[in-house]
């Protein structure tokens, strides 16, 4: 049998042949694991020949190490050498420099129906030598067998039959042209030409071909009549080779070997920098000359180290590699470009070595690298030969692996042999960089000898005991613990030398003591001359064996050679093991594949057969036959009766359930930790947006669209759309209508099949016409099916393959910067490699799930992966995690009898067995019971009995996973027959959960399901696993992986009993297990020993004795009255845990009965694991009582909601009909609505051995968990030396780790994207994020949330806050008697001048502020005013408006159009731009100022510059006479502290983009900052003496330089002719927050008496100041402003269209008039109050345009904000903050001195010091506070009188005014005794005098005569608590005598 398929497929050609193309598509999954062809496979335009075989996936290390054998041991670490032809130097001319690609060779297709497989010919026939190597071959006279090659196949030799007179002789001449050659296989003859030939044959050759060129060795038969490799026929007159006929194998010396591979370095196993070690890396299979040894040796090699593991080998029932249906041999990967699934291959020249440098102990010679290497002999000694039947004989298929040295060639039976590279890794020490080394604390020195290699390494076997498989990690771990002890003892024995070693002598005795110790289990072989000789011993101890005498599990062979050292393999023999081993070696797909072959060609024949029989021997399909029989037309009832009453099956149709109602199925929540990630994410996308990279500019974009791809679900698809739906997204975006979205949803989901490109194509086209909108690609589940567009051209294999790279790595989705891509996956790992093309700071994590406990309301918390191992330790009675050991017992039986086979395939006809026994054993057959598994049992017990408890029929759903299609058909079949045959139809329903198809459910399921949902439309059916919420069934959800499809909580078991070592990456392992993930009432998780313990569950008592302890510990826990027995429930054989209860239902409901039924039917209660909700409804509390306080309320508090319940159903069931299929609210059953009803529970997961022991034995702390295994089979380690993954850490921090030690393997999408080789950094695409977050989280909800969050961000980018408060103090201002005309465009200056001044401030900024003391006001009853400013709120208004076109925006807006005057040119420099000193004198301050323009190069043509040394002179100044419409002609100023990022100084818009002349002033310590952000602005920087001055000093300084410039240029221009007057007089100066401007105008509405609307309209900045510059006569304004807008504007106060009244933020002054008005440098608050003051009463006019208003925003940093003020001296941190009362104290007292301006301390204490200050002028308007050439606030209770000391000034009438009291603030001499004596104060008025310092406070007390009137005590004088340092000012307070 070993060889052959026993001729089963004899029968026919057409059976051939299609055998033929199944094993093609089987095998197309092959590796080209080398960079030989990577220019023929990999270059995505050409594929000139059939990549059939060619899968370029060449994964780990491991796997490259095999490689290296496999190349024949030919370590080919070249990038430039096909090995292939390498020893052929003659022909390189076409293929061996890889370098140029070769021509391509276009072949005539092979005829409809004809075989194309490499090595077999067109029909079918194989000619590859290793098949053909003993046949009989019979050849006409005159022809020669000779051996031509593939460069499909560069292992084998295919055999063909020439005529000789077309090959040449010895001496490479007189060979005829032409050819004539016959087939071997199908023995067609006459071939004349070798193109026609090389057709038939299938060479598939990429160039013309050449008989010189493939025809390659003349074939010779040995003495034993083996076929095998003669002499290289020479074709052209032998070049120098040495070599020639002679040579035999050569052996690379062992140096070379041992080049060292970095760890699974680069995904071919090659880094490209490795230089050709020497010839023999050339050296192919064939490439040895002719070998005349006789047999054709097998090497080892050809496990390649691709990932297939070798499970090639064929015999009748393994076939783990499809390999052409003649001969297969085990022991390949099916995927290597090595020999096709296992074909023997011809004597392989070069010894595989696995040396590596640091190891080399033998001292070879180094031979020169010229090309060329002497051959040497194979010794005898170095061969295996595998003997024949060692599967059939011993049952067992060794697998070798590979250890340290060279392992021999096998030939022979080598199909029952398997070599895997497992461990080999381990034992190549990686040169890690000394950084690395230091990170492990390790040192480059102390690398383990080869002794304690293999001594840790048997340590190692004899610790994992029977029932453990080897695996690397672990291992990896203890190699890396050892290395560390060896440093320390090294350090601590402060020696450079080594400890001393284990010498080679010692070695052997050491092994055997520590192999002493395993009870046989480990045995050591020693041997001398090599390893052969162990393992030839081995293999024919186990070929002699009997079936009864034991093995051991693992055979260490030690070759202790002189010469080489010591060399070691190990030889894996344990049952177990060795399949466990082998299988592991198979990717997910190719193990698919196998077990569909095994399928397709009736391997399982035998195994079907075993399972037509019960357990008791009897004849299933009869025995069901007989049952149904017996039950005649009718079936089991559907639900609210027992398995023993039967209906007919029309009444059972017809059975309505009670409804459910209050089944909140379609509601939509965002819980709190979904917004938390979801703004998460959006923060990191306004990081991407800040970052500088210019790589998003959100300000661009006023809307977000979508899409999401997700993988072939068809499941998914529609949850995803029913999300979708149910989250209104669609209708928040603004992208469809509320009537539409709901069709229109399915065009936001595409699933990666082959339809994707077209509708891909689609959204791209939008993305391209849309580019003011944000598109948001999401990828969700993006870990699955990542392999790279080349791999999945080059694999006819997954239709999927490289979809996802194609759609998310294409170049127009990495180019498009108006799409963000986020990915989104619950196992991310396989994103985070070396190459990951995300960077790790656009990763977002979901938040740390135990901080959510804190959470509001948050009903249940997540259980997850984590949970569920923890909750092993919660010692409870029903674990969670559990493995079935009475399963595997019965699985390692069957596996023993069927070594051939896939353990999965084994375990599934069990599993079907096992299922379809239980619904034997629990309906008819009772006799079954004992040959279950009581874990099956009870299960199964639980899913048909659950529904038959009441009338609502609702019962659990149970997940079979079985991943392949063809086995879960099988299942589905055979289980859905026993249930028919048995009458369960109705019962419940079975459900192929194939991603391919929909979900597929009963019409009368369906209709059930329809009325527990109420109101859902007739043609409703249930798309998602959700809508099956409390339907009972049994799901066989199948496909290569899960895809994140969510089930409902009706999901009560999790079946995994499949997944086995198969599955030993941590994603594969971590999401099947990530199917039961949920959200649980947080009960469960707190209570947990509680909650799950008290499964009481009412059930006949089973006799089954283990089961006593738990029934027991039931009893005890439940209430009396409800520990009857009477239940309709036939028990379940063991409560194993799973009492049906110990889960709480999700989903089973009951019918809403009135009130409690008999206590003993009421089984309600007992199921109530803790729910904690305290006090439901008193019936139901009595009842409880005695289960103690845990459970006394697990019910809801509706009465209605008792009533039996099911077994199962824990208390949830009994919670009235709540949680329907969607409770939940949504995602991902996430928590329900904070009702405390249902007692959500975590499914059970029943998992094999295997999964088990890497999930759950967390506690001895053995075995590794799953989460340091290899996170993905697409990724390899990089190095074997690398810290622990702790299981704790982080999920960051996991990303960081897979980050540094993992990289892409060559067919991973991300392969492509390698570091740059120069600075190492690799290329993160900007605009792509990651979401991470465990299984069944929430992570759907939360992306549609951050979209939604995202678009309103958009829209608020788009928007502003503006402040929108009405006008204050209306009621007290003078009405203008003059009337103007409305609508005029500008004021008459005659009539205007005539109206009065508006003295009353009324900006609402003011609203706060000591009123101005007017006639009107003294009029007004004081409480009106006094309640009207207590009313006035802290915060003042805003409102949100859009930005227009005209707005002025800060440095956040970017936009084609204004990127000129916002940045500098593309160069990072600072732009050109100059300093320049501007001096001159100021009056006010009586000195010199200096002051600094930085003027940018591209605005000097505003300036005037000096002929020589370019000293600035001054500014251009326009002429009023001119008129030009493309520019405004006064300068602007925008004085600006604190908002070098927020301040609006981008006029562009706000100016339409016309020329303009606009200044930032700034203070000195703050230059550089706007700077930086403004660089295309004029700055002015105030002198350093004003940093800490406020806004008064730079409205001082403008207007000063401003009066200096207008005279520089007058007599500038006077030189030119110019008159004086005609220099425009006039500057803007504007705050940094005005950002809109609006004209306004009355629409008459003379139909409505009501009051004429008000029509406004946005304006430009441009037409506004454009419009007040032509005003006529203008240079005799003195000021003109806007009124301020609000949303109150009314057209009555447009009425009049100019007002004489305050202007505020924004001025046009004519700095001509005001020359003697000055703004107040030293003030902080209130300075235009001030001025506007003191300029009306200079008599100047002050207009207001009230047709024009401003917005301003609320920004909210910068500006004029207060000082924080602290203590000069900081005495202790932790201070009280200080109150204004103390910012005043007496002068020389020991009070906290403070670091602030003296000025700034003063006006915040007048502020609130008025109580103090002036008591009697609190709240009395009548008698207000004179002051005297100044405006202060001091206080809103406060009204002040303003009055000007100048002569010819215009004041407010004081007649008959008693004054409360005087404020004198730095008078000057205008202020004198006669002019206070005009004043009348009422007796007890206060006074308040303010000086600089303390001498001139006395001297103006004298100068005043103020003693005569007012009264003076030592004790009232204070000053400002500042320094000496600082100038404190100082005040003298006194009262009216």
């Amino acid at each position: 049998m070993g060889n052959s398929y026993a001729g089963q497929l004899k029968s026919a050609r057409f059976e051939e042949a299609l055998h033929n193309s199944i094993e093609a598509s089987l095998r197309c999954s092959s590796v080209v694991p080398r960079p030989i062809f990577s220019q023929l496979y990999l270059d995505p335009d050409q594929h000139p020949f059939s990549s059939a075989d060619v899968k370029p996936k060449v994964e780990d290390l491991d796997k490259d190490l095999v490689h290296r054998y496999t190349q024949n041991g030919s370590l080919d670490f070249s990038n430039n050498l096909t090995v292939n032809e390498m020893d052929d130097d003659e022909d390189d001319e076409e293929m061996s420099d890889s370098n140029s690609p070769p021509i391509p060779y276009s072949q005539k297709p092979a005829p409809e129906g004809s075989c194309t497989t490499d090595g077999f010919c067109q029909a079918g026939k194989d000619l590859r030598l290793v098949s053909l190597c003993m046949e009989q071959i019979d050849i006409p006279a005159g022809f020669l067998l000779v051996g031509a090659k593939s460069p499909n196949l560069p292992e084998h030799i295919l055999v063909c039959a020439v005529d000789k007179r077309f090959l040449p002789d010895d001496h490479g001449k007189n060979a005829l042209l032409g050819f004539s050659g016959n087939c071997i296989g199908c023995g067609e003859r006459g071939f004349r030409y070798f193109t026609e030939f090389s057709n038939h044959i299938n060479l598939k050759l990429t160039t013309q071909p050449k008989k010189q060129k493939h025809l390659k060795y003349y074939l010779v038969r040995s003495s034993q009549g083996v076929l095998s490799k003669g002499p290289l026929i020479c074709w052209k007159e032998c070049r120098s080779r040495q070599s020639s006929a002679t040579c035999h194998s050569i052996k690379p010396n062992s140096s070379v070997s041992s080049t060292v591979t970095p760890e699974n370095g680069t995904t071919n196993g090659y880094k490209s920098g490795f230089v050709q070690t020497d010839a023999a890396n050339g050296n192919t299979s064939h490439g040895g000359k002719s070998s005349t040894s006789s047999s054709t040796p097998v090497r080892p090699g050809n496990f390649s180290f691709s990932p297939r593991p070798s499970y090639a080998s064929v015999d009748q029932a393994t076939m783990f590699i499809s390999g052409p249906p003649k001969k297969r041999h085990r022991g390949w990967y099916p995927g290597s470009p090595v020999p096709q699934p296992g074909l023997v291959v011809p004597a392989p020249t070069v010894r595989p070595l696995s040396r590596t440098e640091s190891l080399l102990s033998a001292p070879v010679p180094q031979t020169s690298l010229t090309g060329i290497l002497q051959p040497r002999p194979i010794p005898a000694g170095e061969t295996v030969i595998v003997p024949e039947n060692l599967l059939s004989n011993s049952g067992v298929r060794p697998v070798i692996l590979i250890g340290y040295g060279t392992l021999p060639y096998f030939y022979g039976n080598v199909g029952d042999i398997v070599v895997s590279p497992l461990l080999v890794n381990c034992y190549k020490i990686p040169q890690s960089e000394n950084k690395d080394l230091e990170q492990l604390g390790l040192t480059g020195s102390q690398l383990l000898s080869v002794e304690n290699m293999i001594l840790l390494t048997i340590q190692y076997l004899v610790r994992l005991g029977p029932d453990q498989i080897p695996l690397r990690e672990e291992f990896e771990q203890i190699m890396l613990k050892a290395m560390q002890e060896f440093t320390l003892r090294e350090r601590a024995l402060q020696m450079g030398a080594q400890c001393v070693p284990v010498s080679p002598g010692q070695l052997p005795w050491l092994a055997r003591l520590i192999a002493s110790v395993s009870q046989d289990l480990v045995h050591v072989i020693v041997t001398q001359n090599s390893l052969a000789e162990g393992i030839s011993e081995t293999l024919r101890t186990l070929s002699e064996m009997r079936h009864y005498q034991r093995l051991p599990d693992y055979v260490v062979a030690i070759c202790a050679s002189k010469i080489r050292g010591n060399e070691f393999c190990v030889i894996v023999l344990g049952q177990h093991q060795s399949r466990a081993l082998a299988e592991s070696m198979l990717t997910t797909s190719e193990f698919l594949k196998e077990i569909s072959y095994e399928l397709i060609t009736g391997k399982v024949s035998f195994l079907a057969s075993h399972f037509k029989t019960t357990s008791l021997g009897d004849d299933l399909d009869k025995l069901l036959e007989k049952m149904q029989q017996r039950r005649g037309d009718s079936v089991v009832t559907p639900f609210n009766g027992g398995l023993n009453e039967y209906v007919s099956t029309q009444e059972a149709a017809a059975m309505i359930p009670t409804q459910n109602l209050d089944l909140d199925n379609e509601t939509f929540q965002i819980y709190q930790p979904q917004l938390t990630v979801a703004r998460k994410l959006l923060s990191q996308v306004c990081a991407i947006a800040d970052s500088g990279s210019q790589s998003l500019d959100l300000g661009h974009f006023s809307k977000v669209d979508f899409i999401i791809i997700v993988p072939r679900s068809e499941v998914l698809v529609q949850q995803t759309l029913q999300r979708i739906r149910q989250s209104g997204v669609l209708v928040d975006l603004g992208l469809e209508e509320n009537g539409t979205a709901y069709q229109r949803a399915e065009k936001y989901v595409v699933r990666l099949d082959n339809e994707i490109q077209a509708k891909f194509e689609v959204f791209m086209r939008k993305v391209k016409q849309n580019p003011y909108t944000l598109f948001v690609l999401v990828h969700d589940n993006c870990h699955v099916e990542l392999t790279s567009v080349i791999s999945g051209s080059l694999s006819h294999g997954e239709p999927s393959h490289g979809l996802a790279d194609r759609v998310i790595n294409c170049r127009e989705v990495l180019e498009a910067f108006n799409l963000l891509v986020l990915q989104v996956s619950s196992f991310p790992y396989t994103l985070q490699t070396q190459q990951s093309r995300i960077s790790s700071s656009n990763e977002v994590h979901w938040v740390q799930l135990d901080s959510t406990e804190d959470m509001s309301c948050e009903e249940k918390l997540y259980f997850g992966l984590n949970e569920y191992s923890k909750s092993l330790q919660w010692g409870i009675t029903s674990p969670l995690l559990r493995c079935d050991e009475t399963f595997e017992k019965m699985v390692n039986t069957l596996l023993e009898r069927y070594p051939r086979l896939h353990s999965m395939v084994v375990r599934c006809y069990l599993l079907i067995q096992q299922y379809s026994e239980a619904l034997m054993a629990l309906t008819t057959m009772a006799s079954l019971r004992d040959h279950s598994t009581p874990e099956t049992l009870s299960i199964m017990d639980d899913l048909i009995t659950s529904p038959g408890k009441n009338k609502s029929g609702r019962g659990h759903m149970l997940i079979i996973r079985v991943p392949s299609v063809q086995l879960a058909m099988l299942a589905k079949e055979r289980l859905q027959e026993v249930r028919d045959k048995l009458g369960l139809q109705y019962r419940f329903e079975i459900i192929l959960g194939n991603p391919a198809s929909e979900v597929s459910v009963a019409t009368h399921f369906v209709a059930r399901l329809k009325t527990w949902r109420g109101n859902e439309a007739e043609e409703w059916v249930p798309r998602t696993y959700q809508d099956l919420e409390g339907l009972p069934c049994i799901v066989i959800l199948t496909g290569k992986d899960p895809l994140g499809e969510t089930f409902p909580r009706s999901l009560k078991y999790c079946d995994l009993r499949l997944i086995d070592s198969s599955y030993l990456t941590r994603t594969a392992l971590e999401q099947e297990v990530g199917l039961a993930c949920c959200y649980v009432s947080k009960e469960v998780i707190r209570g947990s020993t509680v909650a799950l313990d008290l499964s009481g569950k009412e059930q006949e008592k089973v006799t089954v004795s283990e089961n006593d302890s738990d029934e027991l510990l039931i009893d005890l826990e439940r209430p009396q009255s409800n520990s009857s027995a009477v239940t309709g429930t036939s028990g379940s054989i063991m409560e194993n845990g799973v009492s049906s209860s110990s889960m709480a239902d999700k989903s089973q409901k009951q019918p809403p009965t009135p009130s409690f039924q008999s206590p003993a039917n009421s089984m309600g209660l007992e199921e109530g694991v803790s729910t904690g909700t305290v006090g439901a409804g008193e019936t139901l509390k009595q009842e409880c009582d005695s289960l103690g306080p845990q459970r006394a309320s697990s019910t809801t508090s509706k009465p209605s909601s008792s009533s039996s319940s099911s077994s199962s159903s824990s208390s949830s069931s009994s919670s009235s009909s709540s949680s329907g299929p969607q409770a939940v609210p949504w995602p991902g059953r996430p928590v329900q609505g904070c009702r405390g009803l249902d007692a959500a529970l975590p499914p059970v997961v029943i998992l094999s051995k295997a999964a088990y022991s890497l999930l759950g034995s967390q506690r001895g702390g053995k075995v590794p968990s799953s989460s340091s295994l290899l996170p993905h089979s697409d990724v390899a380690w990089v190095s074997s030396l690398r810290p622990l993954l702790h299981k704790d850490m982080s999920s960051e921090e996991q990303s960081l780790y897979y980050r540094q030690w993992t990289s892409a393997r060559q067919h991973h999408a991300d392969y492509s994207n390698q570091p740059d080789p120069n600075s190492g950094t690799q290329a993160c695409h900007p605009r792509r994020l990651l979401l991470t977050g465990p299984p069944q989280v929430g992570k759907t909800g939360s992306y549609l949330q951050f979209l939604r969050i995202l678009f309103r961000m958009l829209i608020r980018l788009l928007e502003v806050d503006v402040y929108d408060e009405g006008e204050i103090n209306t009621r007290h201002s003078e009405d203008s008697e003059v009337s103007q005309s409305e609508g005029e465009p500008w004021p008459d200056i005659e009539s205007f001048s005539k109206m009065p001044f508006d003295i009353s401030v009324h900006d609402p900024k003011y609203s706060l502020m000591s009123l101005v003391y007017t006639e009107k006001l003294a009029g007004l009853k004081q409480e009106a005013i006094k309640e009207s400013k207590a009313e006035e709120p802290k915060k003042r208004e805003t409102v949100s408006m859009m930005l227009t076109k005209y707005a002025a925006y800060n440095t956040f807006h970017h936009c084609e159009q204004c990127h000129q005057y916002m940045d500098f040119t593309s160069t990072s420099q600072m732009p050109d731009s100059t300093l320049h000193a501007f001096t001159f004198s100021s009056s006010m301050l009586g000195e010199e100022v200096q002051l600094y323009f930085i003027i940018p190069k591209s605005k000097e043509s505003y300036f005037v510059f000096s002929k020589q040394g370019k000293h600035l002179e001054s500014m251009r100044l326009p002429l009023v006479s001119d008129k030009n419409l493309n520019a405004v002609k006064s300068p602007i100023f925008t004085p600006s502290s604190g908002r070098h990022e927020h301040g609006l100084l981008n006029l562009f818009h706000a100016m339409e983009g016309i020329s303009h002349l606009h200044l930032l002033v700034v203070k000195e310590y703050e230059m550089p900052l706007y700077r930086k952000y403004w660089p295309n602005h004029i700055m002015l920087v105030l002198p350093g003496m004003f940093n800490n001055a406020g806004v008064g000093a730079a409205r001082f300084l403008i207007k000063e330089l401003s009066y200096h410039n207008l005279e520089l240029e007058r007599n500038r221009l006077e030189e030119l002719g110019i008159k004086r007057q005609c220099v425009w007089p006039f500057i803007v100066v504007m705050d940094d927050s005005c950002v809109l401007w609006n004209i306004h105008s009355i629409q008459e509405q003379s139909s409505q008496p009501i009051e004429a609307g008000v029509a406004s309209k946005n304006v430009s900045l441009k037409s506004v100041l454009q419009h007040i510059e032509a005003t006529p006569k203008i240079i005799h304004y003195a000021i003109l402003g806007v009124q301020k807008w609000s949303s109150k504007l009314t057209s009555q106060s447009l009425k009049a269209p100019f007002s004489r009244c305050h202007v505020h933020d924004f001025i046009l002054l004519n700095i001509d008039l005001t020359q003697n008005v000055q703004y107040d440098f030293n003030r902080y608050f209130c300075e235009d109050v001030d001025f506007n003051l003191r300029t009306n009463s200079s008599g100047l006019l002050i207009c207001r345009f009230n047709n024009f208003s401003l917005m301003k925003k609320h920004v909210q940093v910068g500006g004029q904000r207060d000082f924080i003020i602290k203590p000069k001296i900081m005495v202790s941190e932790s201070l009280a903050p200080i109150l204004p009362l103390q910012y005043v104290c007496a002068p020389d007292s020991e009070h906290t001195l403070l670091a602030a301006p003296a000025q700034f301390l003063l006006e915040k204490f007048l502020q609130h010091a008025s109580y103090k200050l002036f008591p009697k002028a609190i709240c009395n308007f009548k008698s207000p506070v004179l002051a005297v050439d100044c405006y202060l606030n001091i206080g809103p209770e406060v009204a002040i009188c303003y009055i000007s000391s100048r002569p010819h000034s215009i004041n407010v009438n004081c007649e008959g005014v008693f004054f409360s009291g005087l404020l004198l603030y730095l008078c000057d001499s205008f202020v004198g005794a006669d002019l206070l004596k005009k004043f009348k104060f009422l007796k007890g008025a206060t006074l308040c005098v303010i000086c600089q310092d303390r001498s001139s406070l006395r001297q103006t007390i004298v100068r005043l005569e103020l003693e005569d009137e007012w009264q003076f005590r030592l004790r009232d004088e204070f000053q400002t608590a500042n320094s000496s340092d600082d100038k404190p000012l100082y005040f003298l307070t006194g009262r009216h005598v």
